[in-house]
């Protein structure tokens, strides 16, 4: 922490509360894996205290510290020599800051709860299998008996689902 957040008496704990899950998310949302995610969170908030900050509100905080996340995870991307469409970013940040800036995610994270329940019981299956157990598209085949193909078909189906489900759901 620099002289000038502890001279002004900034709150360090309180704004690591209130928005290092939404920064996480958002991070999430970029396409950082889980532990880099954690990472870039981390060095989201050092980047924050290494400068003079303004806690103006909890909207432009959750803003500025989404700016300085998502310029990390540029930079990261630009060392490990991986190409990003930038125009995606842009749709993203959008989306998020409609979608999170109320209650830091919550309502959303909610939606695809509720919508996951309404997902048929094997593409629900097929999704726990590629997102919580990383499971190839031919490992998550073989557990659900069926072909590459079919697997493929399953997942895009029900993510498709999903998406629309949450996109009503947040109207």
């Amino acid at each position: 922490m620099t002289n000038d957040a502890a001279s002004t008496g900034f709150d360090v704990a309180r704004l690591v509360k209130e928005h290092q899950t939404g920064v996480w998310r958002y991070l999430r949302a970029l396409g950082c894996a889980p532990a880099q995610a954690e990472d870039l969170t981390q060095e989201t908030f050092l980047r924050v205290l290494e400068k003079p900050f303004q806690d103006y509100n909890r909207a432009a905080t959750a803003a500025y510290l989404r700016q300085v996340a998502r310029n990390l995870f540029l930079t990261s991307q630009r060392r490990a020599a991986r190409t990003l469409v930038v125009a995606n970013l842009d749709e993203i940040e959008v989306l998020w800051a409609r979608w999170t800036d109320r209650d830091g995610g919550q309502e959303l994270v909610q939606a695809l709860e509720r919508c996951l329940e309404t997902l048929a019981a094997r593409a629900r299956q097929a999704l726990d299998l590629r997102f919580r157990e990383r499971l190839s598209r031919a490992g998550i085949a073989e557990k659900l008996g069926m072909s590459e193909a079919g697997a493929k078909n399953l997942m895009q189906r029900a993510k498709r689902h999903l998406r629309a489900c949450i996109e009503r759901a947040m109207r």
